[in-house]
């Protein structure tokens, strides 16, 4: 289990725009890599256009904005045209960095389990350790709050 302080697990994803991003490449930067369940559904939505409308504050601090999901790249894209979103979408569609940042979970809804992505925020500082970890994220105000706290 990873915890605030421990190296953040190297990543390399495809984009929303079928580019490769690395987080060896963001090196100096402070990224806020939030995972999330699925495009299109209300509240991801909510969490990436709250993202989304913060962004240029987080920019002005340096900051990199990811999403991460098992949707696929052509998923993103539509996700992303569909809000205007000015950050990268990245597709984990092996569900490999999911695991390595123990995002990956078994998940109970009416009863029935199986297992998902709970929606969790790691923030990775420039020298690439993670600085926090935001758990069963609720959606509202969580945005602000990791703006706040940068």
């Amino acid at each position: 289990m990873l915890k605030e302080g421990d190296k953040a697990p190297l990543f390399n994803l495809v984009s929303d725009e079928g580019k490769k991003v690395a987080l060896k490449d963001l090196k100096g930067k402070t990224v806020v890599l939030y995972f999330y369940p699925k495009d299109m559904t209300s509240g991801c939505t909510q969490e990436a256009c709250d993202f989304r409308d913060l962004h240029p504050k987080f920019k002005k601090g340096d900051t990199v904005i990811l999403g991460v999901s098992k949707d696929s790249v052509e998923s993103h894209q539509k996700f992303k045209e569909k809000y205007a979103l000015p950050f990268a979408l990245l597709s984990d569609d092996s569900g490999e960095v999911c695991e390595k940042y123990g995002v990956w979970k078994q998940k109970s809804m009416y009863g029935r389990k199986y297992m998902g992505i709970e929606r969790t925020t790691v923030v990775i500082s420039p020298d690439g350790k993670i600085a926090k970890i935001y758990s069963k994220v609720k959606v509202k105000d969580h945005a602000q709050n990791v703006l706040n706290e940068l």
